[in-house]
């Protein structure tokens, strides 16, 4: 009998496309092949989405997805919360696999190609909640990272949240905004379709 390939994976209610998706292929036979790790689905993104689906954000109107890749965090906001996404990557070509996720879950969500550092105080302060997952893994990350969540402080974003699977650039930011934000680093696991651990970085801003 012939092993079935695994076309898509879910969880909470968010349909997640493999490399098998015929969507995804199809993208593949393009060509288009992200540079900048983004070229799957990452496991901190399931540790954002279950964090929120247990504590749900009393602000979250207008949601900016930081390093997004295919996105799947930030669409989950869209399709539970009825959220305004914009989804951000440093790499063009994260969106049409973005793009196709999107699709698969019935939702859209606003495409910005831009690096943290771009960022502005002007542009971040239209959003109630900012998350991330998997933002911090090079050393030479923790500066601009910290830099784009001292503007979004600056900007009255409600919420920021960062997860990632506990490395070292993680908690060198999460250290320097617990000091300056009081924010606070959350071990977290998922059970269930897909099992990831690792930790979040919750700063309170509201």
């Amino acid at each position: 009998m012939a092993k079935q390939i695994r076309t898509e994976r879910r969880f909470r209610g968010a349909r997640m496309p493999t490399g098998s998706h015929p969507a995804i292929r199809r993208i593949k036979r393009q060509g288009i092949e992200p540079s900048i790790h983004g070229n799957k689905l990452w496991k901190s993104s399931c540790l954002l989405i279950d964090y929120l689906k247990k504590n749900p954000p009393e602000h979250c109107q207008s949601v900016i997805d930081v390093g997004c890749g295919w996105g799947i965090a930030g669409i989950w906001c869209a399709k539970n919360f009825g959220a305004a996404v914009t989804s951000v990557d440093a790499d063009p070509d994260v969106f049409p696999f973005l793009q196709a996720t999107a699709d698969i879950n019935g939702v859209e969500t606003q495409h910005l190609v831009s690096r943290f550092e771009k960022l502005t105080t002007k542009q971040l302060s239209q959003y109630d909640m900012l998350i991330a997952a998997d933002i911090c893994f090079w050393d030479e990350l923790v500066k601009p990272v910290t830099n784009m969540v001292n503007r979004a402080v600056k900007a009255g974003v409600k919420q920021i949240l960062i997860a990632d699977p506990e490395r070292a650039p993680f908690f060198e930011v999460a250290e320097r905004c617990a000091d300056k934000y009081c924010a606070e680093v959350v071990e977290w696991s998922t059970r269930g379709t897909i099992e990831a651990s690792g930790a979040i970085m919750v700063l309170e801003n509201a």
